[in-house]
């Protein structure tokens, strides 16, 4: 009777020695795979603060550099500052001489295949070179700035003002220069006033053509475009 009790309580001792090895085992897991989760959150955290972000700059001849060489156009120097200053963000030059805001329109789409980060855009000088209505630079512009944010929702993005000279009346002269300002505040996006402020109707900072700027105009460019673009640039801390 003895013998039974006793083989009894080490059976008994045995089972609850088990359940609670099997109980620590479980607890064991649970902790490694929140640990796991853990390691992997703050990876994908630190991954997304470190990589590289693009800055596309989406224009005409004045971002292309026409005339020069490609790293004296502005968007190479923004790169410089940028660099100058180790920011993790690489400049896209995707200027194309003679642009209208119709043809960025149809453009646009091949070139957010890539992520974007900050978005530039300037167009709309050649439209109004060829006095294009500005309602239809506007819907244009428009169209390109909702595509951009389609793709990339949190992306910065600003539009390069522009302005012409009176030759084309002061009526269409002011409307055009309009179309900046109002797109800017409707589509709530950064504005550049305007891009070639300093350098318009200087002859020593442009080219033989009197439209595009020289090497030091170019300058002025970048200051002019760094100016609303540097607060954009601050790499957010891993939370």
């Amino acid at each position: 009777m003895i013998l039974k009790r006793n083989f009894f309580i080490i059976l008994l001792a045995f089972v609850f020695s088990f359940a609670a090895c099997s109980e620590a085992d479980r607890s064991t897991a649970i902790t490694e795979e929140r640990e796991t989760d853990t390691v992997a959150e703050a990876e994908a955290k630190n991954e997304k603060s470190e990589r590289t972000r693009n800055i596309l700059f989406f224009g005409n001849s004045l971002t292309a550099g026409y005339g020069l060489e490609p790293d004296q156009a502005f968007p190479a120097l923004i790169q410089h500052k940028i660099d100058s200053l180790y920011l993790p963000y690489k400049v896209v030059n995707a200027g194309v001489s003679g642009e209208t805001s119709a043809g960025g329109k149809s453009r646009i789409n091949w070139l957010l295949k890539q992520p974007i980060d900050v978005f530039v855009l300037e167009l709309g000088a050649n439209d109004g070179l060829r006095g294009i209505d500005p309602s239809e630079t506007y819907k244009n512009l428009q169209t390109i700035i909702q595509k951009v944010r389609e793709k990339n929702p949190e992306a910065q993005i600003i539009l390069a003002g522009m302005q012409i000279p009176p030759s084309m009346g002061q009526k269409y002269t002011n409307e055009f220069r309009n179309v900046f300002i109002n797109l800017a505040e409707e589509e709530n996006v950064a504005l550049i006033p305007f891009l070639l402020e300093g350098v318009a109707g200087m002859p020593k900072l442009n080219q033989a053509d009197g439209i595009h700027p020289t090497v030091e105009g170019q300058k002025i460019l970048a200051e002019n475009v760094w100016a609303v673009m540097e607060d954009m640039l601050k790499v957010p801390a891993v939370q």
